[in-house]
């Protein structure tokens, strides 16, 4: 399952991922690399389900711990059903989130106990970790304007349940992400979330072909 290549996009909300993945994959097909998108939670069938529970609903609809089962019982399916058998085929997967959101949010977000997280992701997935992650980092206050802008924020049926969580989540959430990035160097690079588009793009596809051509 180690053929291909497995790039993770992280960060808090508003950062931009959606756009910057979209933009790595044409940047790298160009390049006539074999690239698949797929997004956590849901990436399959029954992921997809599950994300619905996840993302919709009032913010204490669930607790922390109850989040992250949730979560890993989705990533499993998807790990199983997507990305591992697009790694066997030796294509550069991209995945708008993974096992560092689940640190973060449930983590550092939620309270729940770090070592108990990482001990569900060893059950779930043993040592499995994505070879590259990029963390999108920018303040709080600019990435829920920028999350709360979207258009389809202004849906009754928006995905908007962690948006609506309290500011004090939002720095756990982002203080969390950058622990991860500063314990796991090599793994995790930090992009300016807060530069043009353009910029942000050209910083992305940098720290990318470093290791994808190394």
């Amino acid at each position: 399952m180690t053929n291909g290549f497995f790039i993770t996009f992280e960060g808090g909300e508003g950062g931009g991922k959606s756009t910057q993945i979209k933009l790595l994959a044409a940047a790298l097909q160009a390049q006539h690399r074999d690239v698949i998108m797929t997004r956590e939670p849901g990436g399959s069938v029954g992921a997809e389900e599950i994300r619905g529970l996840l993302l919709k609903g009032e913010p204490g609809r669930w607790d922390g711990a109850t989040e992250m089962l949730l979560v890993y019982a989705a990533r499993r399916d998807h790990v199983v059903q997507t990305v591992w058998p697009a790694m066997s085929a030796g294509k550069v997967v991209i995945s708008d989130r993974f096992a560092d959101s689940t640190m973060a949010y449930q983590g550092y977000g939620h309270g729940v106990d770090k070592d108990a997280v990482k001990a569900v992701h060893r059950a779930a997935l043993g040592d499995f970790q994505p070879n590259l992650t990029l963390i999108f980092d920018l303040p709080v206050e600019i990435g829920l304007a920028r999350a709360m802008a979207r258009p389809d924020m202004n849906k009754s049926a928006a995905e908007d349940r962690y948006e609506r969580m309290g500011r004090d989540f939002h720095e756990r959430l982002r203080q969390g992400f950058l622990a991860i990035a500063k314990a796991e160097p090599a793994r995790c690079k930090v992009i300016d979330a807060t530069q043009s588009m353009e910029a942000t793009h050209a910083q992305t596809l940098s720290a990318v072909l470093s290791v994808l051509d190394d």
